[in-house]
């Protein structure tokens, strides 16, 4: 398991979107596929639209091709607590492999 280098950060009342780079984690050629499933550690965050990116994005300033990010949207928390975002999610390998990435999220 890695962790995503930055940590993000919301207030109780906003949505945000997230995107997760997995493209250093998969081999030559390899993709995501299938839903992604996205948990909270500890439990309070509402997390939705969990999704493999189907058009290329700009994360942290690099920009990462289609089907080699997960994005989601999340709300909700509690203020004053920071969580850990679990994003799982299979490859398109000929043997296929589950990766995992962690993120942190700070709620104001």
């Amino acid at each position: 398991m890695s962790q995503a280098e930055q940590i993000q950060t919301k207030t109780v009342a906003e949505v945000r979107n997230l995107a997760v780079d997995f493209s250093d984690k998969l081999d030559a050629g390899e993709e995501l596929t299938g839903t992604p499933t996205v948990t909270a550690t500890p439990a309070g965050l509402t997390i939705a639209s969990q999704a493999v990116s189907t058009g290329s994005l700009t994360i942290l300033g690099t920009t990462v091709a289609s089907g080699l990010a997960v994005t989601c949207s999340v709300s909700s928390g509690a203020a004053g607590k920071r969580y850990t975002l679990t994003v799982q999610c299979g490859t398109d390998a000929t043997v296929a492999q589950t990766l995992e990435v962690n993120c942190l999220l700070d709620v104001e």
